[in-house]
Order: structure tokens, then C-alpha cells, then sequence
């Protein structure tokens, strides 16, 4: 059947960020498709309520407290998936550090903030990726998706911390699908423009959200379904051809 091409039944996903907003929805979605998400996620509460959503619609997860800035911590969760179902499919690098954040100029930002966010947003990128790389080298197959941002081709104003983890993002993703590609790992970016969740944003209000709505040539909000198809796609064997690229979703606010 052509929808086999899209099958992600009994893939094993590292989801990081999985307790709330897009990696949420990610770890349900990919759930619901009989893929196990392996919850990688900071907060204990927020994971393991996130782990009882899946259990109670029939799906199966893996809830790994993880601190994605911290080398130890990413070691053991990636064993911890290991040992519970002996490979690595996929990782979505989703944790990142955005919603909490103040709009104020960069010279205004301090120093421990944006340390906070690069530790985060790229070192954590950095270390899932290299730890699932062993496993999915010596299965010979694997794909990463990163997680980078509509704020980048912008240079949205305020957050130039954001926008510049983001931007390392990209970076990122293409020497890693140069470096992997012999291994059959195929490594690609996803670009969300701003998207609705159950997550408040420090910066955001009515009047900010119509104006990007009013930017896009898809004028309406984005939901979390918009990258939910993407996100799939990019672990299906229906994107076994494509490598090294960036795919915005964001209803065309930009263009790449």
C-alpha cells in the first residue's frame, strides 16, 4: 500500500522537550502511530503526565527525567532507551528554551540567560545527537530531526539568544548529514513558525499573534497538527531521500 511509505509503527523515538507544548504533541502523535516515544524531558511532573496521556489511550511510552545540557544525564537516558528496547530510530531534538524568555534587546540580555539558552538549545542538540549516533551507526540506519525556528530567517527582534541557538541549528544539521550520511542517517531540520500550544509565552499577546498571522500567506494560527505530519514524514521512509535540508512549516511567513 502506498501508505506503508509513511508507517512509523515500532519505531523508537527520543523525543526531548516531551512534557509539554510541540514535544508533547509529538510524543502523542507518534503514540498513537504505534511508535514509542521515549519521553526525554526535565521536568518529573510534566513527563510522567505525559506518559500516563499515552498509557490511557492505549499506547506505550518510556519517561526519562533528562537534563539535555548535561552529558551524563543525556548518557543515561539514551541507555535507558537502549535497554528498554534495544535501538535508536529516531530523535527529535525539540528541547529548547523559548517561552520563559523576556523580548528586551541583546545588550540588555544577562549573561547567565543567555549562557542558559545556548547550554540548552545547542549544547543539548549537540549531545542527543552524538549519543544516538553510536546505535544508529551500528544499526546502519537512523534520523534525527532538529528543531530549529521561523525566527531565524527573521531576525526577530528581542531575542537574539534564541534566534542565534536556532541559527547554530541549521549549522548543525548539515555537517551532521555529511558526517552520517555513509551510515544511512539521515539528518533534517524542521522550521515551526510560532505555534499554538497549551504553553504561555512571556512575549507573546493578542495583537502580537495577529501580526504574524497577518504575515503569512496561510493567515491563520499554526497548530500543533501542522508539524505533526512534517515530524512523521521525516521519520517515514517516505523522506529516505532527503538529507541535510530545512523544511519551514509556518504557513509560509517564510521562505528558504
Amino acid at each position: 500500500m502506498a501508505n506503508d511509505r509513511f508507517d512509523v509503527s515500532d519505531r523508537v523515538v527520543i523525543i526531548t522537550g516531551a512534557g509539554q507544548g510541540l514535544g508533547r504533541e509529538y510524543a502523542l502523535a507518534f503514540a498513537k502511530e504505534g511508535a514509542p516515544p521515549v519521553l526525554a524531558e526535565i521536568n518529573g511532573e510534566n513527563v510522567r503526565n505525559v506518559a500516563a496521556e499515552i498509557e490511557a489511550a492505549g499506547g506505550t511510552s518510556l519517561a526519562v527525567e533528562t537534563d539535555v545540557s548535561d552529558p551524563d544525564s543525556v548518557k543515561a537516558m539514551v541507555d535507558a532507551a537502549l535497554n528498554a528496547y534495544g535501538r535508536i530510530d529516531v530523535l527529535i531534538n525539540n528541547a529548547a528554551i523559548f517561552a520563559t524568555l523576556p523580548q528586551r534587546p541583546f545588550y540588555e540580555i544577562p549573561f547567565e540567560e543567555w549562557n542558559k539558552v545556548m547550554q540548552v538549545n545547542i549544547t543539548g542538540s549537540y549531545l542527543c545527537a552524538s549519543a544516538v549516533a553510536h546505535p544508529m551507526k551500528a544499526a546502519r540506519e537512523g534520523r534525527i530531526i532538529n528543531i530549529s525556528s521561523g525566527t531565524v530567517p527573521q531576525g526577530v527582534p528581542g531575542f537574539m539568544h534564541y534566534v542565534t541557538s536556532k541559527s547554530a541549528i541549521i549549522g548543525m544539521t548539515r555537517v551532521m548529514a555529511r558526517e552520517l550520511s555513509d551510515d544511512n542517517i539521515n539528518v533534517n531540520t524542521l522550521m515551526p513558525g510560532y505555534t499554538t500550544t497549551e504553553v504561555a509565552h512571556a512575549s507573546m499577546d493578542d495583537d502580537l499573534h495577529e501580526f504574524i498571522q497577518n504575515k503569512r500567506l496561510i493567515k491563520r494560527a499554526g497548530t500543533p497538527d501542522d508539524l505533526i505530519g512534517a515530524a512523521i514524514f521525516l521519520a517515514s521512509p517516505a523522506s529516505s531521500f532527503i538529507s541535510g535540508q530545512t523544511l519551514a512549516v509556518c504557513g509560509g511567513e517564510v521562505m528558504i
